[in-house]
């Protein structure tokens, strides 16, 4: 019996200045069994999803700031309202993935690409630069009238950078960027094709 208490006296003390050393080496002198300090421990099972191929060229951003105002309408109680101070982006795109063999056309000295048509591939609100200013009678229907608020927010910020043109200078800037790249490269004059957008009105 003796040996067995000694064997288990000598995987104490091993056990024991394991523990020491370790903590030596991390700086701290006092093993952790010794130790009355909380730790904190984080565990993570995270899973892969979905791989995306990413081909999207963003050559334009605009920057918005808004001041939206929200409102629920009531018959008889005061009208709930929500004040926010709303800023955004809006990015202009070309997808390069879309761009095939067959579009790309070459004669002596003239490369012809023909490119996809610009897209406004992210419109979208800031929320950490946006921020509720003020709410009126709303109660319990605030978190109601804040989300409807960035909802609507965000189709201003896209119909304004439609409207403000981002895609005719999404364009210009594909050709400035692209053009000399792509002449550098290929050594022959290059040319950039993009979809005909115009509208024709029909007639009355």
């Amino acid at each position: 019996m003796r040996w067995i208490v000694r064997l288990l006296v000598l995987i104490l003390l091993l056990a024991g200045l394991q523990s020491i050393w370790t903590n030596f080496r991390a700086g701290n002198w006092v093993p952790d069994w010794l130790s009355s300090a909380e730790k904190s421990e984080t565990t993570h099972a995270l899973v892969l999803q979905e791989i995306s191929a990413m081909g999207k060229l963003e050559l334009v951003k605009y920057n918005f700031k808004d001041v939206v105002e929200q409102q629920i309408t009531k018959m008889w109680l005061p009208n709930a309202k929500a004040i926010l101070i709303v800023q955004g982006e809006a990015i202009g795109c070309i997808d390069l993935t879309k761009v095939e063999i067959a579009d790309i056309t070459t004669e002596a000295e003239t490369l012809v690409v023909n490119m996809p048509e610009p897209e406004l591939c992210v419109f979208k609100i800031d929320h950490s630069k946006s921020r509720v200013y003020n709410t009126e009678y709303a109660f319990n229907e605030e978190a109601k009238l804040v989300q409807e608020a960035y909802k609507q927010a965000e189709k201003q910020i896209q119909r304004s950078a439609l409207d403000m043109g981002i895609l005719d200078q999404t364009r210009a800037n594909a050709r400035k960027i692209l053009t000399p790249v792509l002449e550098k490269a290929s050594g022959k004059k290059v040319i950039l094709k993009f979809p005909l957008t115009a509208k024709i009105e029909k007639l009355r």
